[in-house]
C-alpha cells in the first residue's frame, strides 16, 4: 500500500460395560442380536413379492384416481379441498402405500414407521416378565429416571471390565456376509453406518474385516461400553474401537492476571478515544499524523506500537516525538505505570520481524511486469517453464527448507541496499527493507512470463538525513523525487518505494535468468572479474 507508515513501540511494564445378564436374559438378547434386520416387508405376514405387488398396484391406482378427481375439480371450479369419502379413503391409502415403498427402498427415515425395531420386537418373548428382561438389559441408568415412580427398579450393578473387547466370531451370517465384502471391497468400509443404521455394529463389523485383512488382533483395543452415535459425523471416521485416556487433577491453582495491563490495552485500542490520543500525538509535527495503535501484553508488560503518516520523511523522529507526548498525556490517568523504554523492539526497526512482514513498515508496494516470449528467448537465454521452476525451487522452496523470514527472492538486498547509498537513506534498514517476495508463472498459455514482488517494508524518506548530502541530493534529483512535494506530501517518498521495487523486480528478473541459462559464473568472470593469472603473478 502506498501509504507512509512509522512504527515505535514503547514498554509498559471411560464408559462402564453392559449390565451382567441371567441365563433366560442372555438367550433373549442372543435373539435379539442374530435375528435379520427388519425390513419394511416385515409389516403384514405375506409372501414378499405378494406384499410389494398390493403395495405397488395401490400406490398407482390411487394416484390414477386423484389426478383424475382433481382434474374434474378443477374443470368444474370445484375447492380442491372439498373431498367425498371415497376421496379421503384414497388420500390414506396413498400415504401408507407411500411409507412402505420408502421403508422398502431403505430410507431409513420412515423404516421405524413400517417396521419394529430391535428393541420393540421381542422375539420368543411370550410374557410381560420377558419383556421386562428386555427392557432392563436396555436401562443403563445408574439412577432412577426424573419421571419414574418412587419403586421404579434399579439395573443390577455393573461388573468391572476386565477384557474390554475379546475376539468373538460375527454374531449373525448376515454380518459374515457383510464383513466378507467390506474384506473383498465389494462394499465400503465407510458405508456401515449408512447401510446398516447401527453405528456400533458398524464398527464391529468394520474391526472384524480389518482383522482378518490385515491378519492383526486388535484384541487389547475396546470396543464396547461406547456410544457411537454421538461421534457419526464428527471427531472420527470408519472407528473401530476407542482408546482409554486417564483424567487425573491437580490443584489449588491460584490465579491473578495483570489486569492493569490489559485496562491500558483496552483503552489505547478502543476507537472512542483514537481523536483525544490523535490530538495529542499530532501536535509535534504538521506532517505526523496518528494513524492506529495496536498493543500486545507479556506478562505484566504492554508493548505498543504506533502507526502514523510521516509525509516524505522517513519519520522515525517525527514517530518518536508524538509518541513521547502520548507517553506523557496516559500518566494522568495511568500514573502506577512505569515507561520501561520509549522503543521496545516491537516496531521492529533494522531487525528482520514477521511483523513487519504482516503489517508492513514504511511503504509496502507491489510491483509487476509481463515479459513475451521473444525476450525471454533472445534477451535473457533461457524460457518460461524454466524461470517458472527455478522461482519455485530456489526462492519459495528453498528458502522455506532455510526458515527464511523475508527472504523468498533471489538478490533483493543487493539492489535495496544499491540505492539506498545512493539515495541518502539509512543503511541499517535494509534489513526490513529487503523483506522480498519474488513469484513468477506462465502466462498466455503459457507463452508469456508473469514477474511480481511484493516489498511490505520499503522505509524511505526524500527529505531530511542522508539525504541532504550533496551526492545523494543529485541522485534523488535524478529521479525526480528531491525534497517534499508540497501538492501531494508523501508522494515523492511512495515514488521513490516504487522504484526501489521496480529496480528489485529488474534484479530478480536478470539474476535468475542467468542461473537458469547456467551463465552465471561465465557472467561474473566475464564482468566482474580479473583475467590476470594469479598464479603466474605469486611466482
Amino acid at each position: 500500500m502506498d501509504v507512509r507508515r512509522r512504527s515505535i513501540n514503547p514498554i509498559h511494564q471411560i464408559p462402564s460395560a453392559p449390565p451382567m445378564l441371567k441365563p433366560k436374559q442372555a438367550t433373549k438378547a442372543a435373539d435379539v442380536d442374530l435375528a435379520d434386520s427388519p425390513k419394511a416387508s416385515d409389516a403384514l405376514p405375506l409372501p414378499l413379492y405378494l406384499t410389494n405387488g398390493v403395495f405397488f398396484t395401490l400406490f398407482f391406482t390411487v394416484v390414477y384416481y386423484l389426478l383424475v378427481r382433481w382434474r374434474e375439480k378443477i374443470r368444474n371450479s370445484t375447492p380442491l379441498h372439498v373431498v367425498t369419502l371415497s376421496e379421503i379413503a384414497a388420500i390414506v391409502t396413498f400415504v401408507a402405500s407411500f411409507i412402505y415403498l420408502l421403508g422398502f427402498l431403505g430410507i431409513g427415515l420412515v423404516q421405524p414407521f413400517t417396521t419394529r425395531s430391535s428393541h420393540d420386537d421381542i422375539w420368543g418373548a411370550d410374557d410381560d416378565e420377558d419383556v421386562d428382561e428386555i427392557v432392563l438389559k436396555d436401562d443403563t441408568r445408574t439412577v432412577p429416571c426424573a419421571a419414574a415412580p418412587v419403586d421404579c427398579p434399579l439395573p443390577p450393578p455393573k461388573p468391572k471390565v476386565v477384557d474390554p473387547t475379546p475376539i468373538s466370531p460375527p454374531s449373525s451370517e448376515e454380518d459374515e456376509e457383510i464383513i466378507r465384502s467390506v474384506v473383498t471391497g465389494t462394499t465400503p468400509s465407510y458405508v456401515l453406518e449408512t447401510k446398516l443404521g447401527d453405528c456400533h455394529r458398524a464398527a464391529a463389523i468394520r474391526r472384524e474385516a480389518l482383522q482378518r485383512k490385515t491378519e492383526k488382533s486388535l484384541a487389547g483395543l475396546p470396543l464396547n461400553g461406547f456410544d457411537y452415535d454421538s461421534i457419526l459425523g464428527q471427531c472420527c471416521e470408519m472407528p473401530v474401537g476407542y482408546i482409554q485416556i486417564p483424567v487425573g487433577i491437580a490443584g489449588p491453582l491460584l490465579l491473578d492476571v495483570p489486569k492493569r495491563a490489559a485496562e491500558l490495552k483496552f483503552f489505547l485500542e478502543n476507537p472512542l478515544n483514537y481523536e483525544t490520543l490523535a490530538t495529542v500525538f499530532n501536535r509535534s509535527s504538521r506532517f505526523g499524523k496518528l494513524q492506529n495503535i495496536k498493543c500486545a501484553i507479556a506478562g505484566k508488560n504492554l508493548f505498543m506500537r504506533f502507526s502514523c503518516s510521516t509525509g516524505d520523511a522517513m519519520g522515525m523522529n517525527m514517530v518518536s516525538k508524538g509518541v513521547q507526548n502520548v507517553l506523557d498525556f496516559l500518566q494522568n490517568d495511568f500514573a502506577d505505570m512505569d515507561v520501561i523504554g520509549i522503543s521496545g523492539n516491537y516496531c521492529s526497526d533494522k531487525k528482520p520481524a514477521a511483523v513487519n512482514w504482516i503489517e508492513g513498515r514504511g511503504k509496502s508496494v507491489v510491483c509487476e511486469a509481463v515479459i513475451k516470449e521473444e525476450v525471454v528467448k533472445k534477451v535473457l537465454k533461457t524460457n518460461v517453464a524454466s524461470l517458472v521452476e527455478l522461482n519455485m525451487l530456489k526462492n519459495l522452496t528453498g528458502s522455506a527448507m532455510a526458515g527464511a523470514l523475508g527472504g523468498f527472492n533471489a538478490h533483493a538486498s543487493n539492489i535495496v541496499s544499491a540505492v539506498f547509498l545512493a539515495t541518502g537513506q539509512d543503511p541499517a534498514q535494509n534489513v526490513e527493507s529487503s523483506h522480498c517476495i519474488t513469484m513468477m508463472e506462465p502466462v498466455n498459455d503459457g507463452k508469456d512470463l508473469h514477474i511480481s514482488v511484493t516489498m511490505p517494508s520499503i522505509e524511505v524518506g526524500t527529505v531530511g538525513g542522508g539525504t541532504q548530502l550533496a551526492s545523494q541530493s543529485a541522485c534523488l534529483n535524478l529521479l525526480g523525487v528531491k525534497g517534499a512535494c508540497k501538492e501531494a506530501p508523501g508522494s515523492n517518498a511512495r515514488l521513490l518505494a516504487t522504484i526501489v521495487a521496480g529496480s528489485v523486480l529488474a534484479g530478480e528478473l536478470s539474476l535468475m535468468s542467468a542461473l537458469a541459462a547456467g551463465q552465471l559464473v561465465n557472467s561474473h568472470m566475464k564482468y566482474n572479474r580479473s583475467s590476470k593469472d594469479v598464479s603466474k603473478a605469486s611466482s
